[in-house]
């Protein structure tokens, strides 16, 4: 991608939070056709060969310490975990939850950060960190009557799932942290992308898998997917470097409202009311953490850590 200034690459920032909004929907169509394993596979094999062509000069200079391998390490098992999550949920509305609870990171990568990278905050991050939670509770009650036994059943119901929703927000906050002091300059995320396709054709070819339905909608799913995926990196750090920090780091905490959105569309759902008071909590939730660590400290420090994805 050429570089870009000013509102161009405000724009571009902007893109690729729209992007990525379109990524829990298109992954759980595509798991669908395609298995959870064997989708996945395939859409980071596309965004592995755009990435490493896009960066076919820079990657050659990379130095890779073992502080940036294990960052590797985490980035893979955060995308494994999430693709996953969403391709094993029972149901498309419960895919819906899976991409709401990975939406814990934020909150979880500034409280991560006090201990991580000495990051001040003031008191009510522990408010804000509480009120993203309840909103993901919100979200799996939905419109229905809610106790623990309840919250209990449903974890019990697919517990494959949550588990991986929740490590992913918990995995991704981790790396936020981590290679804001590890990666020294440099851009690793294309090799990681490689790693990450590897590591699942692997768990493709070793376990059984459902059979791939490869049909004209499910191809054109992967490839938007798999090249937007790629887009959305490059356009991101354009605007991370080039454009409107203030504007591009609020926006990002509304990915969860048009995430869900795009995803009910694209799946054909129409969560209740309840939903959607869950997910405006998370954003709340997630504001009020962001609020409480930039009243703190300067906004560069906020953005760099907590910015690396939608």
């Amino acid at each position: 991608m050429p570089r870009l200034t000013g509102s161009r690459a405000t724009i571009a920032g902007l893109l690729a939070i729209l992007l990525w909004s379109t990524s829990v929907g298109l992954l759980r169509s595509i798991s669908e056709a395609l298995g959870p394993t064997g989708g996945a596979a395939l859409i980071y094999t596309i965004s592995s060969i755009c990435l490493v062509i896009s960066n076919r000069r820079a990657l050659p200079q990379l130095v890779l310490s073992w502080r940036m391998l294990a960052a590797g390490i985490l980035f893979v098992v955060y995308e494994i975990s999430l693709a996953l999550a969403i391709g094993l949920a029972s149901t498309r509305t419960q895919a819906l939850e899976m991409g709401m609870i990975n939406y814990l990171w934020p909150g979880l990568t500034l409280l991560f950060a006090l201990y991580i990278n000495q990051q001040r905050a003031q008191w009510f991050i522990v408010p804000g960190l509480l009120l993203a939670l309840g909103g993901v509770i919100q979200v799996m009650r939905g419109d229905t009557d809610w106790s623990p036994a309840m919250l209990l059943h449903n974890l019990a119901g697919n517990p494959v799932a949550y588990g991986l929703a929740f490590g992913a927000a918990i995995i991704w906050a981790l790396y936020c942290n981590l290679t804001r002091r590890w990666s020294d300059g440099q851009n690793p995320v294309p090799l990681f992308f490689c790693a990450t396709a590897l590591v699942l054709w692997v768990k493709y070819l070793l376990f059984p898998q459902p059979p791939m339905h490869i049909t004209g909608g499910a191809t054109l799913e992967l490839l938007f997917m798999g090249i937007s995926t790629a887009v959305a990196y490059s356009a991101w750090n354009q605007g991370l470097q080039h454009g409107n920090l203030t504007l591009l780091a609020t926006a990002s905490y509304f990915t969860p409202v048009l995430s869900a959105f795009i995803a009910s569309l694209w799946l054909g759902l129409t969560p209740g009311w309840g939903f959607w008071q869950g997910v405006f909590l998370v954003v709340a939730g997630s504001l009020l953490c962001w609020l409480a660590t930039r009243k703190a400290s300067t906004h560069s420090d906020l953005v760099s850590a907590s910015s690396t994805k939608e």
